[in-house]
């Protein structure tokens, strides 16, 4: 009876840690960093809200239980970012030098080592010779969760978007994946989009705010007028309304218009009040079916887009790093 109990728990294990396990291991190290913390978030719901990825001499280690492949964004303690695709079962391993980021490898699946090549290849090159590589890589490979990645970094999220080529390249990426319901949700998405490229006029809308106010078109009257989407579980997007918060004090001429993504009115109402976000501040629970989300193709969080006086539209999607001092250049 032993023996056999024995066999049963030992079999138990192995099946646990075997191949078929659905926890994806990260593990790294990085030189000339002792001890930080990194946060971590995916995008597409491999994680619910953010987590912590606490470093010890270098060394970290993170464990995430999937039942599809995800992807996964590390933040730096300098707000870099990079990206990780976490696959059920799968150990990834992160090396390099945390003075120079760009330069870490990830090796353990094809779709990180696809990527840290491709990174690599690109690291050499000036802006206008990166957009064609890009767009090769895509072609040849249509269904890879890299190309869905590469799309929205380069052609969606860039401070300089081009909408249009996303069109085409999400076009060509559904026809070779015609199942994907998240390739063409983007596509209609992407519709919107194409009528918001820089230089353009911001459609007109109405939206009522958290306190009943109702905001339209014409009341973006700031010398420089700022929508952004945030969301409770997205460490980012709150750090943008943080840094906005910043701006909003020093210039009174500075107009913000924020859209919270969170299904939970009552969560955002809190966050609104604990953060002491003192403007317009829009959320009807619906999350990304917002009908003010899908007017102007806000398509994800976080979302910016900033406009004149006149309501033309002269950045969008900044990040971190970019958000003060591209606004401030405005505000002068």
């Amino acid at each position: 009876m032993k023996r056999w109990l024995i066999g049963l728990v030992l079999t138990s294990l192995l099946i646990g840690c075997g191949p078929d396990s659905k926890v994806f291991h990260l593990q790294g190290r990085l030189r000339n960093i002792n001890i930080a913390d990194f946060m971590i978030y995916s995008p597409d719901g491999g994680i619910v809200g953010v987590d912590t990825i606490k470093v010890r001499d270098g060394r970290f280690s993170y464990d995430k239980e999937l039942r599809n492949e995800a992807t996964f964004v590390i933040i730096f303690p300098n707000y870099s970012e990079q990206v990780v695709f976490a696959e059920p079962g799968e150990k990834v391993e992160i090396k390099g030098d945390a003075t120079h980021l760009k330069e870490m490898t990830i090796k353990g699946t094809d779709l990180n080592e696809d990527l840290t090549k491709l990174r690599q290849r690109i690291n050499g090159l000036t802006p206008p010779e990166i957009p064609p590589v890009i767009v090769e890589y895509i072609k040849e490979h249509p269904k890879s969760l890299v190309s869905k990645y590469l799309l929205d970094k380069y052609f969606i999220l860039s401070s300089q978007p081009d909408y249009q080529e996303a069109y085409r390249l999400v076009t060509l990426m559904l026809k070779e994946d015609p199942d994907n319901g998240k390739l063409r949700k983007q596509k209609q998405q992407l519709e919107g989009l194409r009528k918001t490229q820089l230089q353009g006029t911001l459609p007109d809308f109405s939206v009522t705010d958290t306190k009943g106010t109702k905001i339209t078109k014409a009341q973006l009257n700031g010398k420089v007028n700022v929508i952004s989407t945030w969301a409770s579980w997205n460490y980012p997007s709150t750090e943008i309304q943080h840094r906005l918060q910043k701006l909003h004090k020093k210039h009174s001429d500075l107009f913000l218009l924020s859209i919270c993504l969170d299904g939970d009115k009552n969560e955002c109402q809190r966050r609104v009040k604990r953060d002491s976000l003192n403007w317009s501040v829009v959320c009807d629970g619906k999350m990304f079916e917002t009908p003010i989300v899908t007017q102007l193709g806000m398509l994800t969080v976080p979302s910016v887009i900033v406009t004149n006086d006149k309501g033309s539209i002269i950045k969008r999607n900044l990040n971190l790093n970019e958000i003060e001092s591209e606004i401030e250049k405005f505000l002068k």
